[in-house]
């Protein structure tokens, strides 16, 4: 029996050491599977300098983007609106019809100043149509009835003059042709009058017919640029006041983008220069021009008021906040990387780095954007390697260059 047992705890024995000599082989077999485990080998990147790049100098300032002009459209007539052709967001032309107000109260008082002009002009004589009221007062009829009385009386004084100094006639029977007479130029020269003041009348219905035309015409309202509509302000079928809007446009394309430029910056700005932007929400950079600067330093915030010309494809919105880059001299260098070397990740911008053959990452500050290059304001030195299109890459990894 105790050899028995003596067999069996041999063959235990010899059981264990089989398991711990199998447990030691597939330890050495996971470690070497790890060595051997791809993303432990090296990667195979591509690279490139950070060099000074002739990128120009450059002033960084925020500002807005506005519409370069805006209208609020308003009946210059009282009236019912009878017809809104535009609403919000509307896109509208120079000289499109906006809306238009109801014309029957206008056509009748165009009507009746037509008639008033019409009688006006039958009086001095003259047809009831036609452009011209000029008119030779000598010409008309009342003026030639009261020249011929008067050519008359002056016979008639004439006549009785040489019988008085024949002794004719009485003193008396003179002195009645002479009155005659004078009353004869009188009415010559009020006949000249009335026609005179007919002409007047005639004028004051011409210019009362051009009012009601006018008037008429205003009944329509018209864009008077190329714009958007912003807002619209009446209904249809609203009463309106002459003066009462109707409906607001801007003129998007170009924006205008007004800033403010430090003191210490101003000397450097001109008209002309170039003024690239970037706008959230809007992808891309925008580029555009100077084109006005106030002519004084403001006293209480001491900057100086910019405006620059933003052409407009539809991508950007007045009203937006951008941040711009004025190049103010286009010969300067400074620190540049290759756009695809650039990480941006929740408003952060940073660029991987080769070190010892290790990736680290570091956050720049970026300037202005040309072509395929950044211009890098701080986080790397000139000579520094970073890598492009890093993607994921995590900090620490080990890398080959080419």
């Amino acid at each position: 029996m105790a050899a028995s047992v003596f067999s069996r705890i041999t063959t235990a024995s010899a059981v264990l050491l089989l398991l711990a000599a199998c447990g030691g082989d597939d330890s050495g077999s996971s470690a070497s599977a790890q060595e051997s485990r791809p993303d432990q080998a090296p990667k195979r990147v591509q690279t490139a300098r950070v060099e000074e790049r002739q990128l120009g100098a450059s002033v960084l300032v925020n500002g807005t983007l506005d519409a370069y002009d805006r209208a609020t459209v308003g009946t210059k007539v009282a009236g019912r609106v009878q017809s809104l052709a535009v609403d919000l967001g509307s896109r509208v032309r120079a000289g499109q019809l906006l809306a238009r107000i109801d014309a029957t109260d206008y056509n009748l008082r165009l009507q009746q100043a037509e008639a008033g002009l019409a009688q006006a002009r039958v009086r001095l004589g003259l047809p009831p149509q036609g452009g011209s009221d000029s008119v030779d007062p000598s010409d008309t009829p009342p003026v030639r009835e009261a020249r011929a009385v008067l050519e008359e009386a002056r016979a008639s004084r004439e006549r009785y003059a040489a019988l008085l100094k024949d002794g004719v006639i009485s003193k008396a029977d003179f002195d009645e042709v002479l009155s005659q007479s004078r009353v004869a130029e009188s009415r010559y020269q009020e006949a000249l009058e009335e026609i005179r003041n007919r002409q007047a009348v005639a004028t004051q219905r011409r210019a009362e017919v051009a009012l009601a035309r006018q008037q008429l015409a205003d009944t329509a309202l018209y864009a008077a640029f190329d714009g958007v509509v912003q807002q619209r302000i009446a209904s249809l079928g609203e009463y309106l006041a002459a003066g009462a809007p109707v409906v607001e446009i801007v003129k998007i394309n170009p924006l205008r983008f007004r800033a403010e430029v430090p003191e210490r910056d101003a000397a450097s700005i001109r008209p002309g220069q170039s003024i690239q932007l970037a706008v959230d929400g809007a992808p891309g950079a925008f580029t555009g021009r100077i084109t006005r600067l106030s002519p004084t330093i403001t006293e209480r915030t001491r900057v100086l008021q910019i405006e620059a010309d933003i052409p407009n494809n539809g991508a950007l919105r007045a009203g937006s906040f951008a941040r711009a880059t004025i190049v103010t001299d286009t010969t300067a260098t400074s620190l540049a990387i290759p756009s695809e070397a650039l990480v941006t990740f929740a408003g952060i911008e940073k660029v991987v780095v080769v070190e010892k053959g290790k990736t680290k990452e570091k956050p720049v500050t970026t300037g202005r954007r040309t072509g395929p290059y950044i211009e890098v304001l701080s986080g790397v030195a000139a000579g520094d390697e970073v890598v492009l299109s890093p993607g994921n890459m995590r900090p620490g990894q080990a890398v080959v260059t080419r």
